[in-house]
């Protein structure tokens, strides 16, 4: 669609709408195909198959989603990547990176850009824009609209909890040459917070919603989440507000996927897939009663070398023993393997009984203590797979790329932030009652009671390895460990952290990204006080 295609140049990377939008917006069909683009702008880099045509002139010219990964995984215990300088990964991998690190500053870019797609959408969005069209079309735009403001609040919250603080535009702003005030991280929480209460009511119900669009609950995770990490964003303590959000997401009918899924292999053996891996499958649209929000991936008709392409591909090793045609793939790229510890969460996870433990051990040493980027060194992950629950693949992922859809937020998610919240002294829920959340989850990882944990068990501490186990590889990790005060500094160190095999401690700057340099001399409100 070319009116979202975007103008950068060096010093202003803010996308600026091109062609005229008026004509767009005149039909009121195109509203429908307009949020599309939205939804999609998470997960490609451009109008065309695997980014071609891009939407921004960007330092590597990757989608939002790969940036974000990397970003949210690459410097913790999490990941080890592989291809170090071909990929640029040696300041996020060494926790060394700088305000002109080319993944921090596409992944910036990428989310100022879906900001700015919904400020267009939202300018032609309003009751007086729409006043013209039908009574039905009129009610229809309008709930276009809440998802239009509910995927912006995403996108300023990924820059909150990335980079701290930021430029702050909305659809009442001038377009064009406009330099936006930049927003603390209590500013940006503030207008989150607000954003997400004032449309929670007006999106669909988790049964009335169309699949891939954002419904009630998702505005219920993010608050959730935003409130878990208040602390850490200066807003204080909201872990009342995080454990009420909780609530609504439980009460609204959600509830954990316990079913696995059989299929016949080519060699006629018959394979069980556990239920957790099938909400990691290129079937889990098919898992919206644990599933809350997926950035949806299509090898058909959102075709990308990015989002969840990068992390099955990714995750399959080109090297090794690894078979790609066990998860779908036409080849492996081995861009990255998982750092020792979090195979040590599950004891030997050659024995383990936690079908959590998805990782490829052939031939594969767990510790990283000869270098990080050997592929020999490191076990590689399970736990994407590009198949089908027939066991077939979804895509010719060589040519199409992959057909899985990317979890957002997941109803086992808002179980352990309730636990953690109540456990930080948050009230909504008793200790028991997210205990039972908590078994809960190991019962389905299980397929028993072995692995359920006692009262005294249920400890800070055992939640955030419980997070590890569970949530790994879901861009979880550097935030949860940023609200444990363990990212930086050296109370916990990993295998390479700040760049040493044993591990160091590091600056507590890394807590937030730069703003990228170029950004800083384009925008003189903004600056870097630790960079």
């Amino acid at each position: 669609m070319a009116v979202l295609a975007a103008c950068t140049d060096d010093l202003n990377q803010r996308p600026q709408t091109e062609v005229d939008a008026d004509a767009v917006y005149a039909n009121p069909e195109n509203y429908q195909l307009v949020l599309a683009k939205l939804y999609a702008s998470f997960v490609i880099a451009g109008q065309e198959e695997g980014g071609g045509n891009a939407d921004l002139a960007s330092n590597n010219g990757h989608d939002f989603l790969r940036g974000y990964f990397n970003l949210q995984e690459g410097p913790t215990d999490e990941m080890a990547a592989t291809w170090l300088s071909g990929d640029k990964m040696e300041g996020l991998s060494y926790m060394t990176w700088d305000a002109n690190d080319p993944w921090v500053a596409d992944t910036y870019y990428r989310a100022y850009y879906t900001i700015a797609l919904c400020n267009e959408f939202l300018r032609h969005a309003g009751d007086d824009a729409i006043s013209g069209f039908g009574a039905d079309k009129q009610a229809e735009i309008r709930q276009y609209r809440a998802e239009a403001r509910f995927l912006r609040a995403l996108s300023y919250y990924f820059v909150l909890d990335l980079f701290g603080k930021g430029p702050f535009v909305d659809e009442t702003m001038p377009v064009g040459a406009f330099t936006p005030e930049a927003y603390t991280n209590a500013q940006l929480f503030a207008y989150i917070e607000s954003e997400l209460k004032d449309i929670e009511d007006q999106l669909a119900d988790r049964t009335a919603v169309v699949y891939g669009h954002a419904p009630q609950g998702a505005a219920w995770a993010l608050l959730a989440r935003l409130y878990l990490n208040a602390e850490v964003y200066g807003a204080g303590n909201h872990y009342t507000d995080c454990v009420t959000y909780c609530k609504k997401v439980i009460a609204s009918g959600y509830t954990i996927a316990k079913d696995a899924v059989t299929y016949t292999a080519a060699d006629g053996n018959e394979v069980i897939v556990p239920a957790y891996a099938t909400l990691f499958n290129a079937d889990n649209d098919k898992r919206t009663n644990e599933l809350i929000f997926n950035f949806v991936v299509d090898g058909t008709n959102t075709v990308s070398w990015g989002a969840t392409t990068y992390i099955v591909c990714g995750e399959c090793g080109n090297s090794s023993a690894q078979n790609a045609a066990d998860y779908g793939l036409t080849s492996g790229w081995g861009m990255f393997r998982v750092r020792g510890e979090i195979p040590a969460l599950f004891g030997d996870v050659t024995t383990s009984a936690d079908s959590r433990a998805m990782f490829f051990t052939t031939e594969q040493n767990q510790w990283l203590d000869k270098s990080i980027d050997d592929q020999t060194y490191g076990y590689f992950g399970e736990k994407f797979s590009n198949l089908r629950d027939n066991g077939e693949p979804a895509s010719d992922t060589a040519a199409d790329g992959a057909s899985i859809d990317f979890p957002v937020f997941r109803l086992a998610d808002v179980y352990l932030m309730a636990a953690e919240a109540v456990l930080r002294g948050g009230s909504g829920y008793t200790k028991d009652e997210v205990l039972a959340f908590v078994n809960e989850l190991r019962e389905r990882a299980y397929g028993d009671q072995s692995g359920n944990i006692t009262s005294p068990e249920l400890t800070l501490s055992f939640i955030l390895d419980e997070r590890g186990r569970e949530m790994w590889w879901e861009c979880t990790r550097r935030t949860d460990l940023i609200r444990y005060g363990l990212f930086t500094g050296g109370t916990y160190v990993w295998q390479w952290k700040g760049g040493v095999v044993d591990g160091r401690a590091t600056n507590s700057r890394y807590n937030v990204y730069p703003i990228p340099t170029a950004e800083l001399s384009a925008n003189p409100n903004l600056k870097n006080e630790n960079y």
